[in-house]
């Protein structure tokens, strides 16, 4: 699948029969989310959720760390929504002031993590090491998440003049008080308090990690696809009545407020300062650090 789709920083394997196995592969970069890593990471899901092969998919990384989030350093975001071709239906990519950066944002953002959380089989996100900002809006939306127990989970955008990450998720996965504090401090959560919240559903050594998530994998994979699709859409739905939906859809606002507020007062999108004191604080050697 992956070698048809021609991509650059994502694997695709067949580990086990019935499970797709999706890889972030930018290393170098902790996996810092370019849009070309985000379009060739929503062709693969797309090729499995259409693949009447797969019932599971499983998506991995490779390197030290999941994600680091968004890649500030990406310079070529509008012309990689060019030569890929929308996928959302919002438009206006191309318009000047904070049109065209909520288009853009409505498309990758929130456009994708909204259609990977409806993929119609379960998803199951094996993370280690640092999960940082925009990494989160990759386990999110996946439907159980399995960590290794050096892995930490991390929004710190509020230290960049931000309201949260766009795809705000947050009080569905951590409760509301421990989301406040996890924004207001921008400190990380570690596996066991994430499992603790209800976040993650097991913590396993990193050595084990992949095959306690290929063995859940292939477990799930056993009963019946169609079962499985009425199971998620149920789950799904009861969340989504719950106000989920309406509360994103504010939130997204508000982080759109964020980047308008930023650009009057710091002439970007985020405060520099946030950002630089983000990287002293995470690691000093990220070639490319998180963003909103």
């Amino acid at each position: 699948m992956s070698a048809q789709r021609n991509a650059e920083f994502i694997e695709v394997s067949k580990p086990a029969p019935k499970v797709t196995k999706i890889l972030l592969n930018r290393p170098k970069q902790r996996n810092a989310q370019s849009y070309q890593l985000l379009y060739e990471l929503n062709d693969a899901f797309s090729d499995a959720a259409h693949d009447d092969s797969t019932s599971v998919i499983i998506l991995a990384a490779e390197g030290p760390d999941f994600s680091a989030g968004h890649d500030l350093k990406d310079t070529q975001q509008l012309d990689t929504l060019r030569d890929r071709g929308p996928v959302g239906v919002w438009g206006g990519y191309e318009s000047a002031g904070a049109e065209g950066r909520m288009a853009m944002e409505k498309e990758v953002y929130i456009g994708f993590c909204e259609r990977w959380r409806s993929i119609p089989k379960p998803t199951i996100a094996q993370v280690h090491g640092r999960v940082i900002a925009g990494g989160l809006m990759l386990v999110w939306p996946c439907d159980i998440i399995i960590a290794s127990d050096d892995a930490k989970f991390q929004d710190n955008t509020g230290a960049m003049g931000v309201c949260g990450v766009e795809f705000f998720n947050h009080p569905w996965e951590l409760g509301v008080r421990k989301a406040k504090e996890m924004l207001f401090t921008a400190d990380y959560i570690s596996a066991a308090d994430a499992k603790a919240l209800g976040m993650v559903n097991h913590v396993v050594a990193r050595a084990d990690l992949e095959r306690f998530t290929l063995d859940l994998a292939l477990r799930i994979a056993a009963k019946p696809s169609f079962a499985l699709r009425m199971i998620k859409e149920a789950v799904n739905g009861a969340q989504d009545v719950q106000g989920r939906l309406a509360a994103q859809n504010a939130s997204f606002a508000l982080h759109q407020l964020c980047h308008a507020h930023n650009i009057s007062l710091h002439g970007a999108l985020v405060d520099m300062n946030g950002v630089a004191e983000t990287v002293r604080k995470n690691n000093p050697r990220f070639a490319s650090v998180p963003n909103t």
